[in-house]
């Protein structure tokens, strides 16, 4: 069912409340070229499915279509790139924009990708994208007990590859609280 009258109305709050943060989050996985198709793409499944939205929690389910097409489009860039690899095509071809990095963020992504996927997408939901762990179950698809344990072990293994590439040298440090990873995405790219 498509929305009309105050359905319309209540997509329309929907895409409004939700555009600029789905769109830095899209832009953090895919790259800000891509993110607003992917938004559009998006907004087009909610409108199409717009009663199947829940009521009490339309944040998570737009998040977990987001990610649905965000893996479309990671496989689409698979197929291209296996593609151009078979035809031969250099990888010098493509120019990445990289005007918006900063060395800490270069340093908490790399320590981030140290990390499982499981452990990065929980770390990204409930750090940068900011859902509650009601929120980031729901895009999971698990209990909301299993997304308080993967946090908090994520959050473990990231502190420690953190304070480990912080003092490569094996040195004995005291220890130190989980740095905000927070502050890590107040800077969206």
């Amino acid at each position: 069912m498509r929305p009309d009258g105050a359905a319309a109305r209540r997509f329309e709050q929907l895409f409004d409340a939700h555009y600029a943060e789905l769109t830095r989050f899209a832009a953090r996985r895919v790259g800000a070229d891509v993110a607003a198709d992917i938004v559009s793409s998006t907004f087009l499944v909610a409108w199409r499915r717009f009663a199947e939205i829940p009521a009490d929690h339309p944040r998570a389910w737009l998040y977990a279509t987001a990610r649905g097409v965000i893996r479309n489009e990671l496989r689409s860039r698979n197929r291209r790139d296996r593609l151009s690899a078979v035809a031969g095509v250099p990888d010098d071809a493509r120019v990445e924009d990289h005007a918006g990095q900063v060395s800490e963020q270069l340093r908490v992504r790399a320590v981030l990708a140290q990390l499982s996927a499981i452990d990065q997408e929980v770390l990204r939901l409930t750090e940068w994208e900011g859902l509650d762990v009601t929120e980031a179950a729901a895009v999971l698809g698990c209990t909301r007990t299993a997304v308080k344990v993967r946090l908090h072990r994520a959050r473990r293994r990231f502190a420690a590859r953190l304070q480990a590439d912080d003092n490569p040298g094996n040195q004995p440090t005291r220890r130190t609280a989980l740095p905000s990873i927070v502050s890590e995405g107040s800077t969206r790219t």
